[in-house]
């Protein structure tokens, strides 16, 4: 039997991938304590403060740890910096100062900065979703139908 130890991958980080799954849990840990805490009650200040302090560490975990820990990992571990160009598969992206055709010098360190701005970009959309879903959870659609002035419903054809 072959042992793999799969965290030994070249793409894997037990630093990134924690801090990534840590802070999406936490942030959908927000929806099951939505569900049982009434829409209408107010907060005390003791929840307002716990509630901050929550809020706060998680965007520090997700804005933070999570973006600083895919840059360490890139930069250590892949060795992703402005030395390492990109050839693309058969050398198609191979620039011309390396004998190919591409006028443009791409490296490595620009598709690390690009999954920063993926993974800030994830974050905001998950907590933009999870804000607006805690703003509308107390709120009821109406099943009415529209009526006249004589008290007949309004149908459309």
């Amino acid at each position: 039997m072959i042992a793999i130890d799969v965290l030994a991958w070249p793409g894997m980080n037990q630093a990134f991938l924690a801090s990534l799954i840590a802070s999406t849990v936490l942030s959908l840990a927000v929806i099951p304590y939505g569900k049982r805490r009434p829409a209408d009650k107010k907060a005390s200040w003791g929840e307002a403060m716990f509630g901050s302090a929550y809020a706060f560490g998680v965007m520090f975990l997700a804005f933070g740890i999570v973006p600083h820990q895919w840059i360490d990992h890139a930069d250590k571990d892949l060795k992703w910096d402005r030395t390492k160009l990109i050839f693309g598969p058969g050398g198609i992206l191979k620039p011309q100062s390396e004998g190919g055709w591409n006028p443009i010098t791409l490296q490595y360190e620009a598709i690390r900065d690009v999954v920063v701005v993926l993974i800030h970009v994830y974050f905001f959309g998950l907590l933009l979703f999870l804000f607006l879903w805690w703003q509308k959870r107390g709120e009821v659609k109406s099943t009415a139908i529209a009526t006249s002035t004589y008290g007949r419903p309004l149908v459309k054809r």
